[in-house]
């Protein structure tokens, strides 16, 4: 592949995401190599030092393999550590839907979600609530505004972090480190559905219940209404029931 990554920025980290925006998006597929150390110090103006650091990055989060004397190569996805944050983030920002990590990202908030907003029903504190509450409200405050911004933050930033507030809720550190992993959900709705007044009314109809749930420390009501929002984030995403384990379906 002649393709080369360019760009003016210089030092580590403006060096990983060139490299790391070319790769997600699809300049440098699986099984292709990414260019020599010494074309990348060239191409970017920094040190050897500085491009092994960059690249060493990638190797530690499975995106490339080195091997002396074959150059560097960017692994088949199934290698990529997609519970590394950086990764979500740059699928996220850089990379082209992909309906099979979108499916699979679908599949784990499935199995989790429901069971999480039940744990934070029994566990979250008055600081909890309140968090949850001020992500709710921002939701309703930009259901109808046109650009659907408040207080600086869009529609979605507030969904994310209200997802985000009922995961740290459960006060149990492997669920809080995971919630990361919701972004690229919420943030492939945005790129897959046009937003219809109906459905965001209808969502956050479902969002209240769960925090309501949560409030009442209704465990059991807080699971269902936890399962009613991902059915709706299913019918937006076009995600086929299929996709939802029958042990789930079944609860």
């Amino acid at each position: 592949m002649q393709d080369t990554v360019t760009s003016s920025l210089t030092g580590r980290d403006e060096l990983l995401e060139a490299l790391a925006q070319a790769i997600f998006e699809g300049r440098y597929p699986p099984g292709e190599l990414l260019p020599r150390e010494l074309d990348l110090c060239a191409q970017h103006g920094v040190s050897r030092a500085t491009a092994r650091s960059a690249i060493q990055t990638l190797v530690e989060t499975g995106i490339v393999s080195r091997l002396a004397g074959h150059g560097t190569r960017v692994q088949p996805l199934s290698n990529w550590k997609l519970l590394d944050p950086r990764v979500t983030d740059w699928m996220i920002r850089h990379a082209s839907p992909n309906p099979a990590f979108q499916n699979d990202i679908f599949a784990f908030r499935m199995a989790v979600e429901p069971f999480v907003a039940m744990l934070a029903a029994r566990e979250a504190n008055g600081r909890d609530l309140l968090a949850i509450e001020e992500a709710f409200e921002g939701m309703t405050h930009t259901l109808d505004a046109p650009d659907r911004r408040w207080q600086g933050k869009s529609h979605d930033d507030y969904d994310l972090a209200f997802h985000t507030a009922i995961f740290e809720a459960t006060h149990n550190l492997v669920w809080a480190q995971l919630a990361h992993m919701l972004r690229p959900s919420i943030m492939l709705i945005v790129e897959t559905t046009n937003h219809s007044a109906g459905a965001l009314k209808d969502s956050l109809e479902r969002h209240r219940r769960v925090m309501e749930a949560i409030r009442l420390r209704q465990e059991a009501e807080a699971y269902a209404a936890a399962r009613a929002v991902l059915e709706r984030t299913a019918q937006d995403l076009g995600v086929a029931q299929s996709s939802v384990p029958a042990s789930l379906m079944d609860k």
